[in-house]
């Protein structure tokens, strides 16, 4: 299936009347202040719809200036997408996304450039889910309907077209916690089962199997951990383990992966590692 990206791209208006940029985060428009419940859809089977929305910010800051092409970027979702009363995107799972160009200030007041692809998040199982930039993605040439805000008069959203933001003169800034809109690529089938919650289990049965409260921090945060390699979650989290030796692995794209060996015997444990980032 083509797929079109979610494209933020930031560029430099020549306009002398603009003079300084917006430092608050762009707020999309509120779908659900909590979870979002989506529609019944014609999937013939447990899965997410084309078309699904996922709201999500910016977990940084970005400037042109110390950006460049191909770093990672990660966004974090604001709700919870629901199918049938399950879970399948929680609220503060990951979307990846890549720099695809980046541009200093330059002379003559032409200002910074930085282009955003946001390609895909990540499921409550563990998988990803491809994303695009516009709810309508059949039809080639349809311009669809980019879901975005205006912070002030500096930040906006166009139909299928690029995030502007007009700045005279200086790098290109998109601060943390700016808010976007972007959609699932395609009808995606999931594995209802991966997605259900495990019955709650007694308090008196889970003292007696001895369980270790393993609370996971990350330097950088958002980190995946893997626990005896199955994906548990993103520090920082809290994993209740049973008692044995367990292999924990933290990663994150950009940096070399932590990984321990560990045996637990019940009470609880801290671990945080700090990730070195990949020298290129």
């Amino acid at each position: 299936m083509l797929k079109v990206p979610l494209v933020l791209s930031l560029a430099v208006s020549l306009c002398a009347a603009q003079t300084q940029t917006q430092t608050t985060p762009a707020k999309a428009p509120v779908e659900n202040q909590a979870a979002v419940q989506q529609p019944k859809h014609a999937l013939a089977g447990f899965g997410l719809e084309d078309g699904t929305s996922v709201r999500m910010k910016l977990t940084r800051n970005l400037s042109s200036a110390d950006e460049h092409k191909g770093d990672q970027v990660d966004f974090e979702t604001l709700d919870d997408i629901i199918v049938d009363k399950v879970t399948v995107i929680p609220s503060g799972s990951i979307a990846k996304a890549t720099i695809t160009e980046a541009e200093h200030k330059k002379s003559m007041g032409r200002g910074g450039k930085l282009n955003v692809n946001i390609d895909s998040v990540r499921l409550k199982d563990g998988e990803h889910v491809n994303l695009r930039a516009v709810k309508e993605g059949k039809g080639g040439g349809h311009v669809g309907a980019m879901t975005g805000a205006i912070v002030a008069t500096s930040i906006v959203f166009f139909p299928a077209a690029p995030l502007f933001l007009f700045i005279h003169g200086k790098d290109m800034n998109i601060p943390k916690g700016t808010e976007v809109v972007a959609y699932v690529d395609g009808d995606t089938m999931l594995d209802r089962v991966k997605f259900e919650d495990k019955p709650v289990i007694d308090p008196a049965t889970l003292a007696a199997a001895q369980t270790t409260a393993v609370n996971v921090t990350s330097t950088p945060i958002g980190a995946d951990i893997e626990v005896d390699g199955n994906f548990a979650g993103n520090a920082p989290s809290t994993l209740n383990l049973p008692s044995g030796e367990h292999t924990i692995k933290v990663s994150k794209n950009g940096f070399q992966p932590w990984e321990r060996k560990v045996k637990l015997s019940g009470g609880s444990i801290n671990l945080n590692p700090e990730l070195e980032a990949i020298k290129q």
